[in-house]
């Protein structure tokens, strides 16, 4: 039996293709907020405040001190208009965009007692 290939992550980062900061400075909030509706157990109804918070699929982060958007490929099968709109939103913007696959923070070193 094989295990299906990890969903691949795309960067969206805060700096334009000239190398420009992208503005506002809240952009990357704004564009997952826009986004957290779309989760892989959305439920039906769920009334007020059922997506507070950001979507798995659309986070903010900030990587090597830039601003960036990463969204999980997955978002393409869940909600193909979703993904459309946060790949042309980086388009139309001139942003820089990165496939990549974000890793976990290496553990601490062991501690020396002694």
């Amino acid at each position: 039996m094989t295990s299906a290939p990890k969903p691949r992550e795309v960067f969206i980062q805060g700096v334009t293709v000239d190398g420009k900061t992208f503005r506002p400075s809240d952009w990357a909030e704004r564009l997952a907020g826009a986004m957290s509706a779309f989760r892989p157990d959305r439920p039906v109804g769920g009334g007020i405040g059922a997506f507070i918070g950001y979507s798995p699929y659309c986070v903010p982060n900030v990587i090597g001190g830039v601003k960036c958007v990463i969204v999980n490929e997955a978002l393409r099968e869940l909600e193909p208009m979703a993904w459309d709109f946060v790949m042309n939103f980086a388009r139309d913007n001139r942003l820089q965009v990165a496939e990549a696959c974000l890793l976990p923070d290496p553990p601490p070193p062991p501690s020396r007692a002694g």
